[in-house]
């Protein structure tokens, strides 16, 4: 249940209600709204002089659901990218798995650059599957990643692998990425709601709809409303592909909650000869976002090297994407 408060409610008040009837206290644009267990059907004690309006709803996906909030919320990137909303705009996100060396990311900045692309990913803890495998480089990548945002005016997104390092990602980049391995750290939630920077969450691999949208609620109700969902494939009985990409729950999505979606189909692929296809059939859905891995030698890269683009496999995917976008009413920026 969200109870939303009039905009001349203050936050001392809106504590005081939010304790008498055990409530999450949440500002929400320019007001604040109490949210209790969508168990609760109604509250005891006058409030009336005090309500906007309350909203009801059969599941906690709460603050997310277009129930609440019927207009797919917006968030700035920074560097002019704004993504959800009814911009029409598909945003790119580019870049390496992992950050490797100054080369790699200098050479990722000048392709990004000749296709008017303005945010860069790249990996500087990588939480792999393998002890024995390349790890990231840490905060030394990450502050590659800062050198390379002052040189080019990129923003940049990363990610983050477990709450020991939260801190800095918070600190070092401008969007936040919760892994699908760390979808369900409470203290990267947290961490993350408290923050005022973008956040994009992954779906874990074994993670169902409304498990994937309740860890986004930890983020709004700890007062970030920069929450941007990404679809990045699940675990099923196939093996060819190294996941399958639920494009059923981004049809889902799209229609019950109110946070962009970004499909990130390099990792739901695997294999680098079917990303593009794989890519202009995220495009035709209509999303508000795309991440895609390139890495100027794939071959040589440390991590995920069957799924990175060549730059110039990038470049042609690249190109035509635009006229798929169009013909949806979309523009890919």
């Amino acid at each position: 249940m969200i109870i939303a408060l009039k905009s001349t409610v203050s936050e001392e008040k809106a504590n005081d209600l939010g304790q008498q009837i055990k409530a999450i206290v949440v500002k929400d644009g320019n007001a604040f709204c109490l949210v209790t267990s969508s168990k609760v059907k109604e509250i005891s004690g006058d409030f009336s002089s005090y309500i906007e309006r309350t909203t009801v709803l059969d599941s906690d996906i709460q603050l997310a659901s277009r129930d609440y909030k019927a207009e797919t919320r917006t968030v700035d990137l920074g560097n002019g990218r704004i993504i959800g909303g009814n911009t029409g705009n598909t945003v790119m996100i580019a870049g390496p798995c992992s950050v490797e060396d100054v080369a790699q990311i200098d050479q990722t900045a000048v392709l990004l650059n000749e296709l008017n692309i303005g945010v860069m990913r790249g990996g500087c803890y990588k939480p792999r599957t393998s002890p024995y495998s390349f790890q990231g480089m840490g905060i030394e990548g990450l502050k590659l990643l800062a050198d390379a945002r002052t040189a080019h005016g990129f923003s940049i997104i990363t990610e983050v692998k477990d709450a020991t390092h939260v801190a800095d990602v918070i600190k070092y980049t401008d969007i936040i990425q919760i892994g699908a391995k760390a979808m369900y750290d409470h203290g990267i939630l947290r961490a993350c709601g408290a923050a005022r920077k973008p956040v994009m969450i992954k779906r874990g691999f074994g993670t169902t709809l409304q498990e994937f949208v309740q860890a986004a609620e930890f983020v709004l109700s700890g007062g970030n409303t920069d929450v941007i969902l990404c679809e990045r494939g699940i675990r099923t009985f196939e093996t060819k592909t190294r996941f399958t990409l639920d494009l059923c729950g981004v049809a889902f999505l799209k229609q019950y909650t109110n946070l962009p979606v970004i499909l990130d189909p390099s990792h739901a692929m695997g294999y680098r000869y079917g990303i593009a296809d794989l890519t202009r059939a995220c495009t035709a859905m209509g999303v508000d976002g795309l991440i895609i891995e390139v890495h100027p030698v794939p071959e040589v890269a440390k991590s995920d090297a069957a799924q990175q683009l060549n730059h110039e496999e990038f470049r042609e995917l690249y190109g035509s994407l635009g006229a798929v976008a169009n013909s949806v009413g979309r523009t890919i920026i």
